[in-house]
């Protein structure tokens, strides 16, 4: 489903210091899940495999790609624990997502820079404090289905955590709301597929450069595009995308 629009109540912060603290992130999730339970069980044909590739406890890193306003829904529901995830900040323009969205598990990030290694900053806190923190590597959904490069965020988050990555290959959300579409198509099929954690052992006493980021980030993508089943094309997607962090 798209947020919905209150033109009449667009109230966007004014500064970075008016968006939800960290705190505020996550406060409703529980609440939120069940409500989207109907959603996820009874009006979609949700498939989830091998999501005992998600670590039981401690901080987790999911990677994933981006193709509807669904994945973000989807994802952060399908693993055991509670999730959250970064997502972008246009959503909180309006009074209602603004409200929602945070309480449910956003944490909003401005693409156009400002404020990004702030959001970062409270994504890694909720890693050290051994939270799920969900990620599209590639800033913004996908347009043409295809796999676009991804943004060094994912990279500078393990790095600066030591968090495992988990890939995870989305498919069918595209088909089942596409940008536009006000309700997913009932019925559509949708899987989740759950890739093998990258070891935070293999990035263990590296200096956090660019090209190691860089590593990271190409690592990540090769591992999603596996599991996906997209053609990849290196290049980043058209818009302006979260913490590409030098």
């Amino acid at each position: 489903m798209t947020p919905p629009s209150h033109p009449s109540q667009k109230t966007s912060p004014k500064t970075w210091q008016e968006f939800p603290s960290g705190d505020a992130v996550g406060r409703h999730y529980w609440a939120a899940r069940r409500a989207a339970w109907p959603l996820r069980r009874l009006w979609l044909d949700t498939n989830i495999e091998n999501i005992e590739n998600v670590p039981s406890e401690g901080g987790v890193i999911l990677a994933a790609n981006h193709l509807s306003f669904l994945d973000s829904l989807l994802l952060m529901h399908s693993v055991p624990r509670q999730a959250s995830f970064l997502g972008k900040a246009e959503y909180l323009d309006d009074r209602v997502t603004r409200m929602l969205f945070p309480a449910a598990g956003m944490i909003p990030v401005d693409r156009t820079g400002r404020g990004v290694g702030r959001s970062l900053g409270q994504a890694a806190c909720k890693l050290d404090a051994g939270e799920i923190v969900g990620i599209f590597p590639e800033g913004t959904r996908s347009r043409d289905g295809l796999l676009h490069r991804g943004h060094a965020g994912v990279a500078h988050l393990a790095l600066k955590t030591g968090a495992p990555i988990v890939p995870v290959g989305i498919i069918g959300t595209d088909a089942a709301q596409a940008p536009g579409d006000r309700m997913p198509s009932r019925g559509a099929k949708v899987t989740l597929r759950f890739g093998s954690p990258i070891d935070r052992g293999r990035w263990a006493g590296r200096r956090p450069t660019s090209s190691v980021k860089r590593e990271i980030a190409d690592l990540v993508m090769r591992e999603i595009g596996a599991l996906s089943g997209q053609e990849y094309v290196d290049e980043y997607a058209h818009t302006p995308s979260l913490a590409d962090v030098g």
